[in-house]
C-alpha cells in the first residue's frame, strides 16, 4: 500500500525515535554494567578461591566481580592504593595499620571481615616442641606485622619472652628472654614453604603454607589458636566503600553459602569470621 506524504512523515519520525530510544537504552545498559564491575586484587589461596566460588552468584546480581591475582603482599596494597583497583582481599588489620604508616596518602577502609588463617609453624625436622635445639635456626615474614605475629606464636609456646606478650607489633629488640639461643631468619612471607627444609623451623602463613600443600592443622608443630586477631579483610577504598556494587559482594562473603565452603574446603585450615 502507497503511503501518503503526511504517513511517510510520522512513520520516519517514529523510526527515528525508536532508533533514539534504542541507542538511548544501550547506552545507558552499558553504563550500568561499567558501574558495576568490581576489580578485587587476591592472594592466590584461600581469597581468590573464596572470590571466584561467589562469582556466579553476583553475576546474577549484576556485579562483574573480576579477580586479579598477585603472589606477594605489597602490589595488593599498593594497586588499591594508588585507584588501579577497586580493592583487595589478602590482608588483616595489622597489616594494614603498618601499611598505612608508610603510606600517607593511604585510602584503604576494611569493609568486611571474612576469614582467619590460623598462623603456623612447621618442621621437617622436629615433631615436638621440646624437641627444638639450642641454636636452632627459626624462619619468621619480614613484615613487620606478621613478624610479630610470629614472635608472638613463639612466645606462646614457651620459646621466648617478650616485654609486652599481648604486643601485635613486637620486634625482636622485644624479646627479653631467649632460652634456646634461637637465631632468626627473616625472609618474604611467600619465600617461606620453600626454605622449610633449610631451616629448623618455619613460621608461615597459612595461605602460603596451602600452596606448598602444608596442612596447618596437621602438619604444624604447633598453631594459633581461634582468638587470633588476624581477620582476613575486605579492603575497599575510600571513595567506593558504600557502592551498591561493594555492599553486594560484603553480602556475598559474609554469607551462609561461603561460611560452609570455607569450612568443607579447607578442614579448619581457614575458619569463618562472620
Amino acid at each position: 500500500m502507497k503511503l501518503s506524504f503526511q504517513q511517510t512523515i510520522k512513520h520516519s519520525v517514529r523510526t527515528a525515535v525508536a532508533a533514539s530510544l534504542t541507542v538511548a537504552s544501550v547506552f545507558a545498559a552499558g553504563m550500568v554494567h561499567a558501574a558495576d564491575v568490581l576489580t578485587i586484587a587476591a592472594s592466590p589461596v584461600p581469597h581468590a578461591e573464596i572470590l571466584e566460588f561467589i562469582k556466579p552468584q553476583l553475576a546474577k546480581e549484576g556485579v562483574d566481580l573480576k579477580v586479579k591475582v598477585f603472589t606477594d603482599y605489597i602490589q595488593p596494597a599498593v594497586q588499591v592504593n594508588e585507584k588501579h583497583l577497586d580493592g583487595n582481599f589478602f590482608l588483616h588489620q595489622p597489616y594494614l595499620n603498618e601499611f598505612k604508616k608508610s603510606h600517607s596518602n593511604d585510602i584503604e577502609v576494611p569493609v568486611a571481615k571474612v576469614h582467619v588463617e590460623p598462623f603456623a609453624a612447621y618442621s621437617t625436622k622436629f615433631k615436638k616442641v621440646a624437641d627444638i635445639p639450642n641454636g636452632a635456626t627459626v624462619a619468621i615474614p619480614n613484615d613487620p606485622s606478621n613478624s610479630g605475629r610470629a614472635l608472638l606464636l613463639l612466645a606462646k609456646q614457651g620459646l621466648l619472652t617478650l616485654k609486652d606478650p599481648t604486643n601485635i607489633s613486637a620486634t625482636k629488640k622485644d624479646i627479653i628472654a631467649n632460652p634456646k639461643n634461637l637465631k632468626f631468619k627473616e625472609l618474604e612471607a611467600a619465600t617461606l614453604p620453600r626454605v622449610l627444609n633449610q631451616v629448623d623451623l618455619a613460621l608461615i602463613n597459612t595461605n602460603y603454607a596451602i600452596e606448598a600443600k602444608l596442612n596447618p592443622v596437621k602438619d604444624s608443630l604447633f598453631i594459633e589458636d581461634a582468638n587470633s586477631p588476624y581477620a582476613n579483610l575486605l579492603v575497599a577504598r575510600d571513595d567506593n566503600k558504600n557502592s551498591p556494587a561493594f555492599k553486594k559482594l560484603i553480602a556475598a562473603l559474609q554469607s551462609p553459602e561461603v561460611k560452609k565452603f570455607i569450612e568443607e574446603k579447607y578442614k579448619g585450615a581457614v575458619v569463618p569470621a562472620f
